[in-house]
């Protein structure tokens, strides 16, 4: 029998993992037709933009790559319809939220737009199609979506060719590195039990990935493999984060800890950084699926393992949100306090589970007038994320306010303090000299990214907190 020949891709999806995926699909596969399609006019008319800075999502080297292909063979729209019954494979990029309600809630993911997408490609393929997850799913969605798939086969009046494959590709991108990882990855994981659907998309990749880098495995072990690896990242950056409060106490200096320990070849360097909590869309959502996957399998030892991480998690963000009220004097009431980034890690602008929006949030419980600035976060992402705290202004006395500036010069201009959230190169050689001259004194700099040249803060006249370090 023939291999599957994939001459046409649809992408569900236009977020953070299809867009960039699908410019470097499309930058390396000229002669496939891609297609990303998502319900949201608004985003999809900004991935049409003449203005790069609409672009929905910012990433190094993301526009370059769309506005070389764009409109050539690759293609954002919103008929889905039109997108799926042309395509002879679709990926699943859709969002997949951790449940605020039912079963359970707090844990278990959201699967609604995976089961919406699933019935959608059931309801408008016409011949062969290879769907493939690359949203980050829950160990056993592929038995889901082939259900559905299924069902539609059997209930297929029309009596057309259908039928389907369904892979397992999951994303492995550090945000703000999302390019360079889909262009050298460490590995591509393809997950299934269909060989021919497995070696056509493992055909696509060796486009640009060696072969040696392609992974094939059962569904499940690709499934499970996504959820491991970044528990696996965000345990790190907890275990790291705990020594972090442990040499402050001390008088060790993280920075000198994390290279003594990094040279060791079987720990490695890397995610060694301390910093105020991890955030993204995944790492909490993803261990949060362990604890519930472990607990449903009756593994609560296990569970209660991966829930550390994520304990770990909130109670540094918390710790550092009173350390700075403590140190101000144990009072932050009308203050005003600079914050100097909202995204969770510089070169994006998402600003999913961040950790500024909880130190944020804990300042304004206790008064604080905050001064926020990011270079690349949207003022109207801003607005939404601490929405809820504009609300809460108006019926409680004594709460505090915020409001978004428009560079550093403004935000620290009458500060008491000013908190470094995000390593933005922009933050990293800061004129202290010029910007104390607007702080009222003392001033103070609490660097919870560790990148400040604090010798320099210091010397223009700043108390200087930074993380992992006794006072400085």
């Amino acid at each position: 029998m023939n291999n599957y020949v994939v001459k046409k891709i649809c992408c569900i999806g236009a977020g953070y993992v299809g867009g960039p995926t699908m410019a470097v699909f499309a930058n390396h596969c000229p002669n496939i037709k891609i297609t990303v399609v998502d319900i949201n006019q608004e985003r999809i008319d900004a991935w049409n933009s003449d203005d790069i800075s609409q672009f929905p999502i910012f990433e190094p080297q993301l526009d370059k790559l769309v506005l070389n292909c764009r409109n050539k063979n690759l293609f954002f729209t919103t008929n889905l319809e039109q997108s799926i019954s042309e395509a002879d494979m679709v990926f699943i990029s859709v969002n997949t939220p951790t449940k605020t309600k039912g079963v359970g809630a707090g844990k278990a993911s959201d699967l609604k737009w995976v089961e919406a997408s699933a019935r959608q490609i059931a309801k408008f393929s016409n011949s062969h199609t290879i769907v493939v997850e690359k949203s980050t799913l829950p160990v056993k969605t592929a038995e889901t979506i082939k259900k559905i798939l299924l069902s539609s086969q059997e209930n297929n009046l029309e009596k057309t060719e259908k039928s389907f494959s369904v892979l397992s590709n999951p994303e492995f991108l550090s945000e703000g590195n999302a390019i360079k990882d889909l262009e050298n990855p460490d590995r591509v994981l393809i997950g299934g039990d269909d060989e021919k659907a497995i070696d056509a998309l493992s055909e696509i990749y060796s486009n640009w990935v060696p072969k040696n880098k392609i992974l094939k495995t059962n569904i499940w072990s690709s499934e499970l493999s996504k959820l491991t690896a970044n528990a696996f990242l965000a345990q790190r950056i907890s275990s790291i984060n705990s020594i972090s409060a442990l040499c402050e106490s001390t008088g060790a200096d993280i920075n000198q800890v994390k290279k003594a320990i990094g040279m060791d070849t079987r720990i490695g360097e890397k995610f060694l950084s301390p910093g105020p909590g991890f955030g993204g869309s995944c790492f909490q959502k993803d261990i949060l699926n362990l604890v519930y996957l472990s607990s449903f399998y009756k593994l609560e030892e296990v569970a209660n393992y991966w829930q550390g991480v994520i304990d770990i998690n909130n109670w540094q963000k918390s710790r550092i949100s009173r350390l700075i009220v403590n140190y101000l004097f144990g009072n932050v009431s009308e203050k005003k306090i600079a914050i100097l980034g909202f995204a969770f890690k510089a070169n994006t602008n998402d600003t999913r589970q961040s950790p500024s929006i909880d130190v944020c949030k804990d300042l304004l419980e206790e008064g604080a007038h905050l001064s926020i600035y990011d270079p690349k976060v949207e003022n109207s992402k801003i607005i939404d994320d601490l929405q809820n705290d504009l609300n809460k202004l108006k019926v409680n006395q004594g709460y505090g306010y915020w409001e978004i500036a428009s560079s550093v010069l403004d935000a620290a201009n009458g500060s008491d303090a000013i908190i470094l959230l995000t390593e933005w190169d922009e933050f990293l050689n800061i004129e202290w000299e010029k910007l104390i001259k607007l702080m009222r004194k003392p001033a103070w700099v609490f660097d919870t990214r560790s990148c400040i040249d604090y010798k320099k803060a210091r010397k223009a006249g700043l108390n200087v907190w930074k993380i992992g370090n006794s006072l400085i």
